[in-house]
């Protein structure tokens, strides 16, 4: 076993993915402690009733957010690493597909919004929040970096964007600033943010990609894409319909007190994010040289998210009340047995974190939108039924039940994806486990 760890610790494609990884972790790690330490701060300044109202906006924005995404993500990965030569043309066709999205999302919540119940102060808040999406057409840099497993650079990005926004959030919490400047940083983020990733990449290739367009690749792209768009519309609305629901049925207050333990249960979803996206190349490469190497890293994958949600839901479920009065203090006391419940949905997510980039990279991103729709629906249910009988913990239980349906039993339906079960299964198995501390998680380049 010493003599493996030796081996996988000296290996140059482990050490690049490594090295990659730990650039991710330590801006993540970073954004942890802002979060926990300045977004706290925010949210015990704003009480309960404020900061649900500012949850809501976020919540309710979040949904339409996934049209202006595109779906480009994953598959802009796949494709500047498949198509290095067309690098430019790739970016700077994603960048204006993005843009357009943004802009057409400005325009249906402009249109919504009138329609809705909300009041004209909750109304402003969402809509400022929405225009920082134009500035998210500069993500295409991040996904260039992330396809040169160059973390190092989207990570120093990050960090000069989380800087400047918790020194002015702690600037506003000491001055007593009101809510409306908050919601205003929001927007600042994706400004900052965009400003970087620009001139990052300026100084990496002294190229110009938002020069470049191609309606042939354009068309491509959404063809691969329109799956995804609606999966990421979908998923948005079965990860926030229940703050929405929450505040239709019982008021702002029970949307801050929800929305402060869900922020605590999902504040690490970033390393699963993040470690799946850093082995995504690693991935895509086995699959060139072989079914069994594809196979093995996919398995090592899984069982590794398993064996790490799994330990964070043991422990935060076991100290979720001291959690919530130290950060929260006893104003949000409401948000420990929320987060007790929540905190297993991360176990689901982390899997499937997995399970979406192996659809990715077996181009079977049709079947996505069905699994995603079926937990909006399983979530719309529980939430209807259980919110109203059990307040926020039944919007809670709705959501991680939710997460299983789209993520376990979804999978049997179609032929296609049965691997995906079968090899989630065998993750949560003590065999799978036993099989790989006994092999090593070899994620080796291809």
């Amino acid at each position: 076993m010493l003599s493996k760890i030796i081996s996988l610790m000296k290996h140059r494609g482990f050490l690049r993915y490594f090295k990659n990884t730990s650039w991710m972790m330590a801006e993540q790690g970073l954004r942890l402690i802002s979060g926990l330490f300045v977004g706290i701060w925010v949210a015990r300044y704003l009480g309960p009733e404020q900061f649900g109202i500012f949850s809501y906006a976020l919540a309710f924005t979040a949904i339409f957010a996934g049209i202006a995404k595109l779906g480009l993500d994953g598959i802009m990965v796949r494709e500047l690493i498949n198509q290095p030569q067309q690098r430019d043309v790739y970016m700077g066709t994603a960048f204006w597909l993005k843009m357009a999205g943004a802009c057409f999302v400005m325009a249906l919540i402009a249109v919504i919004l009138p329609f809705t119940s909300n009041d004209a102060t909750t109304k402003l808040y969402i809509f400022i929040i929405t225009a920082g999406l134009v500035f998210q057409s500069f993500e295409v840099v991040d996904f260039y970096f992330q396809s040169q497993v160059m973390a190092k650079v989207v990570s120093l990005c990050k960090v000069i964007q989380l800087t400047l926004s918790s020194m002015v959030k702690i600037y506003l919490v000491l001055s007593s600033a009101d809510l409306v400047w908050f919601v205003l940083v929001t927007a600042f983020d994706t400004v900052t943010l965009a400003i970087c990733y620009a001139a990052a990449y300026k100084f990496k290739q002294q190229t110009v990609f938002y020069k470049c367009f191609s309606l042939t690749i354009a068309k491509r792209l959404l063809k691969d894409s329109w799956p995804l768009i609606f999966s990421a519309i979908v998923v948005m609305i079965y990860m926030r319909i229940d703050q929405i629901m929450i505040k239709e049925m019982l008021g702002d207050y029970e949307v801050g007190i929800y929305s402060a333990a869900i922020k605590l249960s999902e504040a690490w979803y970033f390393i699963p994010t993040m470690i799946t996206a850093s082995l995504f190349p690693a991935i895509l490469s086995a699959k060139k040289n072989g079914e069994v190497l594809y196979s093995k890293r996919l398995q090592n994958l899984y069982t590794l998210m398993f064996i790490l949600s799994l330990s964070v839901a043991i422990p935060v479920t076991l100290l979720s009340n001291w959690i919530v009065l130290l950060l929260y203090g006893s104003e949000y006391s409401a948000a420990a047995s929320v987060l007790t419940i929540h905190i297993w949905g991360g176990v689901v997510i982390s899997l499937g974190l997995t399970r979406g980039k192996w659809i990715l990279a077996e181009n079977l991103q049709k079947y996505a939108f069905w699994f995603l729709f079926v937990g909006l629906i399983v979530n719309v249910i529980g939430n209807s039924y259980w919110i109203p009988k059990y307040g926020i913990e039944g919007a809670a239980y709705a959501s991680v039940i939710a997460q299983a349906a789209g993520t376990f039993v979804c999978p049997l339906i179609f032929t296609k994806t049965r691997k995906s079960f079968f090899m989630m299964v065998k993750a949560i198995t003590f065999f799978s486990i036993y099989e790989s501390v006994k092999k090593g998680f070899k994620f080796k380049n291809g």
